[in-house]
């Protein structure tokens, strides 16, 4: 009994420990994000909200974060419909290679980030295309798909085909089945997997960096800014709306996952 209870207390312990490695250097640019003084010492002797206010009216961090929102949710959308497709193409079809063709799918999530940034501004550059918001959305794309794909082809292969059969057989045509039953079906998966793609999308600065350009999106400013080593609170303030940002969705797809992997099955009613 004694070395459960140790044992449960050592896993208790290291559990809180990583948590404390990951989180911490988070929470403290939370707090010095109200530290009024230009300088981060500690302990902080004076609280302000004032660099949120100049965060607020810097222009160059309005327009990054513009980008930012544009460029996820564009990158969102085509990763929702490139994603689905090839879920669906997967899993319904049987081909040679389609085990191979999942991997593939999977990779450039895999991938280090700097890898794929290279080979995206190669291949632009070999194609005469100019860096643009849209050679931004084309490079989050790529890794967004993993994530949607993921959620979509988890979800059908956990999905029975008998209800596909029973919409045909009740003379349901292609397009009412996947309206009424298949839609319904994958739709916490889309949301999901919409919703980590966006987070994703949003904070990446590695491919964003080889794919941007002069376009100056969020995470590319929080980067020139730390570098420079100017305007450091002002950089606390924007990573803290940045983890908030990020922390929304990932929390609701969590949740929906979850919702969905381990709800119990509803047993039908008779009368």
């Amino acid at each position: 009994m004694k070395r459960r209870l140790l044992a449960r207390g050592g896993l208790w312990l290291w559990v809180w420990a990583v948590l404390a490695f990951l989180f911490g250097p988070i929470i403290t640019i939370v707090i010095f994000s109200f530290d009024r003084s230009n300088i981060e010492t500690w302990p902080i002797r004076s609280w302000t909200w004032s660099w949120y206010q100049v965060a607020w009216h810097d222009e160059q961090v309005r327009q990054a974060f513009v980008l930012s929102i544009k460029a996820a949710c564009a990158a969102t959308a085509l990763a929702l419909v490139l994603g689905s497709l090839a879920a669906f193409g997967v899993h319904r079809a049987k081909f040679f290679g389609r085990d191979t063709i999942s991997l593939l799918l999977v990779l450039p999530i895999a991938l280090p980030g700097i890898i794929t940034g290279v080979a995206l501004h190669s291949t632009f550059q070999w194609a005469g295309i100019d860096l643009s918001i849209w050679t931004i959305i084309i490079g989050h794309t790529t890794f967004c798909i993993v994530v949607v794909y993921n959620n979509v082809i988890a979800r059908l292969r956990r999905t029975s085909s008998t209800l596909f059969e029973a919409s045909a057989d009740l003379g349901a045509s292609a397009h009412q089945t996947f309206r009424f039953v298949t839609l319904p079906l994958i739709a916490t998966a889309l949301v999901s997997g919409g919703l980590l793609a966006f987070a994703l999308s949003f904070d990446e600065v590695i491919v964003t960096t080889f794919t941007a350009g002069a376009q100056n999106t969020l995470p590319i400013w929080i980067f020139g800014a730390i570098r420079l080593g100017q305007q450091l609170p002002e950089v606390n303030v924007v990573v803290t709306a940045v983890v908030i940002l990020m922390f929304i969705p990932i929390v609701i797809a969590a949740r929906l996952t979850g919702r969905d992997n381990f709800a119990a099955p509803r047993t039908p009613r008779t009368n």
